[in-house]
């Protein structure tokens, strides 16, 4: 663990001793976000924060290719080479989309890019596992496909999610705990080798987030970015490519709940996972591009419940802690009595979101009319003027339509 922790350290502190000096950057370079109808930041904020991540991600490495603990993952293989390509091209094509805006076919092509990259030197799916099923065995023309599907649906899923301060990174940083935490289950039970890449990138992703954090929670002096995003989505694209994808077994001894590898990333990743899905269902049913931005996210829901951005980030983040320890916590105790805290606690997280005091004063406002509804500028304080009501005449024959008045003379 000695190691990990040194990598770890690395990842956070880089990117977080380089984060101002990209700020300053992104401002001379005109990468600023200025505030609009479809963003909840109130001022012109930095963008490009993902430049000091891929700084941190590029020290991490360079750290754990020199520590004898991690001699088995850079020898004799090319995946760490196409996990450093790969990554630095999600980070080119979000980076140009930061600087000047990209159309979404064009960056779509870039993720495209990037997966077949990543394929081509090594990191791709082997199995395909379904649960209760069994796995399938992944042909090899078949393999790089998806493997390129994964890495462009996990890119824009934590894309989507980075609308408020602090809670792209945070999701990335609690999900990268519980795969680095789930990979090394896996490897004590021998159904990792020692090669695996899995779990220095999962601790990567957490060093990089951490340190970022600081200057991005809210409220955020400088964002991410598709830069960040892109990049962050992967690095869990290549964490859970390299676990679920690379074991035919399923881990023995559990009464209740058995590992499937390539489905416990969909869990612990639900927050994300679910925007997506919302927003393609969303969209589709508007007849709008699944590119075109919205504000019906499940952040922007949370905040017209009335709260602010910093509970509505937290909110975001417990229910990730618990999707995370709702699949770990069997692997390690073996008891599937241990989900119920989980479970207790996800409906303890519903019922706060709901019932919170802002969330019914905020619902209670938007049923009750305005000030400015209810009375006019001119109406006296504590006097509520009614609509005139419209009353429509029916013709009559006696009613005789009053004649203009006539010119006087003289």
């Amino acid at each position: 663990m000695a190691e990990y922790l040194i990598v770890l350290l690395v990842a956070a502190v880089v990117t977080w001793v380089l984060t101002p000096t990209v700020r300053r950057v992104a401002i001379r370079l005109g990468a600023v976000v200025s505030p609009d109808p479809r963003r909840v930041h109130e001022r012109p904020t930095p963008t490009l924060g993902g430049a000091a991540m891929y700084g941190g991600f590029l020290a991490a490495m360079a750290v754990a290719s020199v520590l004898p603990h991690f001699r088995p993952v850079f020898r004799g293989t090319s995946e760490p080479l196409g996990l450093l390509i790969g990554a630095t091209t999600m980070f080119a094509v979000g980076a140009l989309d930061d600087l000047r805006d990209v159309s979404p076919p064009a960056k779509l092509a870039g993720q495209v890019f990037s997966g077949s990259l990543l394929s081509l030197l090594g990191v791709t799916l082997l199995f395909f596992r379904i649960p209760f099923a069994g796995f399938v065995v992944l042909s090899p023309d078949l393999s790089p496909l998806l493997t390129v599907i994964w890495v462009a649906l996990m890119a824009n899923a934590v894309n989507l999610i980075d609308g408020l301060d602090g809670l792209a990174a945070g999701v990335v940083g609690i999900a990268g705990v519980a795969f680095f935490l789930y990979s090394l289950r896996l490897s004590d039970s021998g159904l990792l080798a020692s090669s695996n890449l899995a779990p220095l990138v999962a601790i990567i992703a957490v060093g990089v987030c951490v340190g970022f954090l600081p200057h991005n929670a809210h409220p955020a002096r400088i964002f991410m970015g598709d830069a960040g995003a892109l990049f962050l989505g992967l690095l869990l694209a290549a964490t859970t490519i390299v676990v679920g994808g690379r074991t035919a077994d399923q881990f023995s001894g559990q009464t209740f709940f058995f590992f499937a590898p390539l489905v416990i990333p969909f869990v612990i990743l639900g927050v994300p996972m679910l925007d997506t899905a919302l927003a393609i269902v969303r969209r589709a049913a508007r007849r709008t591009s699944i590119a075109m931005p919205d504000k019906d996210h499940l952040h922007h829901r949370l905040m017209r419940l009335g709260h602010g951005q910093r509970r509505a980030v937290f909110i975001l983040w417990a229910w990730t802690a618990v999707l995370a320890g709702f699949v770990l916590a069997p692997t390690y105790t073996n008891e599937g009595n241990v989900l119920v805290p989980f479970g207790i606690a996800g409906l303890a997280l519903v019922l706060y979101a709901i019932f919170h005091p802002t969330a019914r004063e905020a619902r209670r406002a938007a049923l009750e009319p305005t000030a400015d509804e209810a009375a006019p500028p001119d109406a006296a304080p504590g006097v509520v003027m009614l609509e005139p009501e419209l009353v429509l005449l029916e013709p009559d024959d006696d009613f005789e339509e009053p004649q203009p008045p006539r010119a006087r003379h003289g």
